[in-house]
């Protein structure tokens, strides 16, 4: 039996828990913000985010309202951080710096929302809508 016809036989006798499986693993829709990396630069603490957008659509301007809060759990910094143009289904790394601020003093970031969201050329809710938060760092990433 050639090999073509092997694969395809064994393509058929799966079993539809592995299809399953195979779309849950499929990106879900929205804007995915992930935590990446934290670093003292300069006198502040930088951080680093990699961004995704899987809205179906670019996103001309994304700033998210975010507020850090010491180890102790004080809020300590509300700052706008523009995460800029999205392309949709591109990820794009961002960096944002916090002076002041020592890394080892930050306990954990809240996205407190979307403050402004453009798309083609107007306000949005797709910035906000299946917003999906992750820290692959220990500092936690709320929203």
């Amino acid at each position: 039996m050639p090999i073509f016809t092997r694969v395809l036989a064994l393509a058929i006798l799966l079993p539809p828990s592995v299809a399953q499986a195979q779309s849950e693993n499929t990106t879900k829709p929205g804007v995915s913000l992930e935590l990446n990396a934290v670093q003292d630069v300069d006198g502040a603490c930088r951080f680093t985010f990699v961004a995704g957008n899987h809205t179906g659509t670019a996103i001309d301007k994304a700033v998210f309202e975010t507020v850090v809060f010491d180890t102790d759990g004080a809020v300590v910094r509300l700052s706008l951080f523009d995460f800029r143009a999205l392309p949709e289904g591109r990820p794009r790394v961002r960096q944002f710096d916090v002076p002041e601020m020592a890394c080892d003093n930050i306990g954990q970031t809240l996205i407190n929302g979307s403050h402004s969201c453009i798309v083609n050329g107007t306000e949005s809710g797709v910035c906000s809508d299946g917003l999906r938060l992750n820290s692959r760092i220990t500092m936690k990433l709320l929203g």
